[in-house]
């Protein structure tokens, strides 16, 4: 299997030099640019054509949050790991809905990043359940407790509604945190079957990755 190729934007030389150092030591992983601000972004993803991009959420400039949102709508867009000094802030938050597949916080440990990347290489989602536990916390706290239907919700909800029963039962899954293997034990079906599934429901649900099911799923008040 061919290195992950791996973008770091970060406006802080010394963090840029970091992550490439950590990044470099591992032959599944290949540091192939850098860029030190958001407007940066498309121009050195179309020279460098990464797998990943680790990108700070705030900069000068163009923030992190922006050039997701504008990377992620682009086709064939690579993946974004969102790179933060804050634990889930509404920031992280809206990246996340743009599209990032996870966010890491920058005092992470080494092995844990190349992991991060790895699994989002692979369409894994880069939260663990307890991260993901902390993201809902932090929508529900948000959450408008007005009279009336939820907009949100009630957008959750017809979304979901097209699923099969067993896409349902997949998505829910994704929402929990689990990986495609985890999944397959629960619900009694080969791991290739299960990413046929999570294909699908992000096709239906028109969505980028697993972290934008799972918010979905929560914003439909089902986990």
């Amino acid at each position: 299997m061919s290195a992950v190729r791996v973008l770091i934007v970060d406006d802080d030389p010394l963090v840029r030099a970091g992550l490439t150092m950590i990044l470099s030591g591992d032959e599944q992983v290949s540091v192939v640019g850098q860029a030190a601000d958001g407007a940066e972004v498309p121009e050195a993803v179309e020279r460098h054509q990464p797998d990943v991009v680790l990108m700070d959420i705030r900069m000068p400039g163009v923030d992190g949050l922006a050039a997701t949102e504008t990377l992620r709508g682009r086709p064939g867009a690579p993946e974004v790991l969102v790179l933060t000094t804050f634990d889930a802030d509404e920031f992280v938050l809206r990246a996340l809905r743009a599209g990032a597949a996870g966010f890491l916080l920058k005092d992470t440990p080494p092995g844990q990043i190349r992991d991060a990347v790895l699994r989002v290489a692979q369409g894994e989602a880069a939260l663990s359940p307890s991260v993901t536990r902390q993201l809902i916390a932090h929508v529900a706290a948000g959450t408008s407790h007005e009279p009336g239907p939820d907009p949100d919700r009630r957008r959750a909800e017809t979304l979901l509604a097209r699923l099969s029963a067993r896409e349902h039962e997949v998505a829910l899954a994704v929402a929990q945190g689990r990986s495609n293997a985890e999944i397959s034990t629960e619900l009694h079906m080969s791991v290739a079957t299960v990413k046929a599934h999570v294909s699908r429901v992000l096709t239906k649900l028109d969505l980028n990755n697993r972290v934008q099911v799972a918010l979905l799923v929560h914003d439909a008040g089902l986990a």
